[in-house]
């Protein structure tokens, strides 16, 4: 990948590599491009502002080719405050230059004032996370909405996790017991025998033709909370569950370093590989084995670079991911298909019989295609992936 765009900013990221302190640094070239990799970040985020504070769902290449233009598209509050937490541990006058003059801290607080009014109790959990580790805020009114969201009876795990997450940032300003409590025993009743987290808390919620799934997210997520609670309460029961977790992806990892997209539960396999995402290979992979190891849980540090090279070298795409010219990275590499049609078909199969794949597939459904848009979170949690370093061990 050639030189990133704005070099000014290279020198303020260079610590990224301390979370890498002990690897032999000069065996992979991807360890190298991590500073590239957040300057880029931090340019296709300026590029991806709509203004006070809010970014787009996504934003798509106008063309599908390199340097063609992109176009935003939509509003989502949930990646607006994931870039308040990315942007976060970055130097001030970096995160002015991004966000049109005010702060991370200042980002995260107007997110918790439009997350009063949102009943998605992702966006509620984040804002509330971001609050007290970004703006050093408690933000009540939040919490005491997520103690009542999480009494529902079936419930995303993804979300269950940033609570849990977020009251362990949170719970110095501010008194959080017993939604720590219900967010860990929640999201523990997602673990099945294997490590891997299901979709949705208790497993037994979901419906029956997807209650064995769970998505990468629903692995990283957990595995980055428990890893906290860990570390903060010295509980050794949260820790194994995250290394448990993080044992099973690292095993299933691709030959070329892919994370893949969703697993059966119920004997860890993999049951549909494809779309391979680029945030799960330069952010989400990194932030939670990362933090697992400076919990004082087990190195995946390895699997980690591996997961990185894939970036500059898809295996299944002819061409590259990286688009210095437009400011993005990608968002993934799936298959020619009718939209999540093979990944259907894999669950249906795979709850008739574990384990059992419609023959054919690959070779009607090749994986290879690009889908050229990008998204915030992608960027804001790259940020934090590889800038956050030490905040695992403040919890203690």
């Amino acid at each position: 990948m050639p030189q990133a765009i704005d070099h000014a900013n290279v020198g303020e990221i260079q610590r990224a590599h301390d979370r890498l302190k002990g690897l032999d640094q000069s065996s992979s070239e991807a360890i190298a491009r991590i500073p590239d990799y957040c300057a880029l970040a931090l340019d296709g985020l300026k590029r991806m502002r709509l203004g006070n504070g809010h970014f787009p769902q996504t934003m798509r290449n106008i063309t599908r080719s390199n340097g063609s233009g992109t176009r935003a598209e939509g509003d989502n509050l949930r990646y607006a405050t994931i870039v308040a937490q990315g942007l976060g541990w970055l130097p001030e006058r970096s995160q002015r230059s991004v966000l049109e003059g005010i702060t991370a801290a200042e980002l995260a607080l107007i997110c918790v004032q439009r997350a009063a009014h949102s009943n998605d109790v992702g966006v509620v959990a984040l804002a509330a996370w971001a609050a007290a580790e970004t703006a050093g805020v408690f933000a009540k009114g939040l919490f005491d909405r997520l103690e009542k969201m999480l009494a529902s009876v079936s419930i995303e795990t993804v979300p269950v996790a940033w609570t849990l997450t977020a009251t362990l940032a949170a719970r110095h300003l501010g008194n959080v017991e017993n939604l720590q409590k219900v967010a860990t025993r929640r999201l523990m009743d997602a673990q099945g025998p294997k490590g891997l987290f299901g979709h949705v808390t208790p497993l037994s919620s979901a419906r029956w033709h997807r209650a064995h799934l769970g998505c990468f997210a629903d692995q990283v997520y957990p595995i980055q909370a428990l890893a906290r609670l860990g570390q903060a309460d010295g509980n050794s029961e949260a820790l194994q569950a995250a290394n448990d977790c993080a044992a099973r992806i690292v095993h299933l990892q691709g030959t070329a370093g892919q994370w893949w997209w969703h697993y059966d539960v119920r004997d860890g396999s993999v049951t549909e590989g494809f779309p391979v995402y680029s945030v799960h290979q330069h952010a989400m992979a990194p932030m939670a084995l990362l933090d697992l190891h400076e919990a004082g849980g087990t190195d995946y540090r390895a699997a980690v670079i591996k997961g990185l090279e894939w970036i500059d070298n898809p295996y299944e795409a002819r061409d590259p991911l990286v688009s210095l010219e437009d400011g993005m990275i990608w968002r993934k590499v799936g298959r020619t298909e009718p939209p999540k049609f093979v990944r259907s078909i894999s669950a249906l199969s795979t709850s008739v019989k574990t384990g059992w794949h419609l023959p054919g597939l690959d070779a009607i459904f090749p994986p290879g295609k690009i889908d050229y848009e990008c998204r915030p979170y992608e960027f804001g949690w790259m940020l934090y992936a590889w800038h956050a370093g030490g905040v695992v061990k403040r919890l203690a």
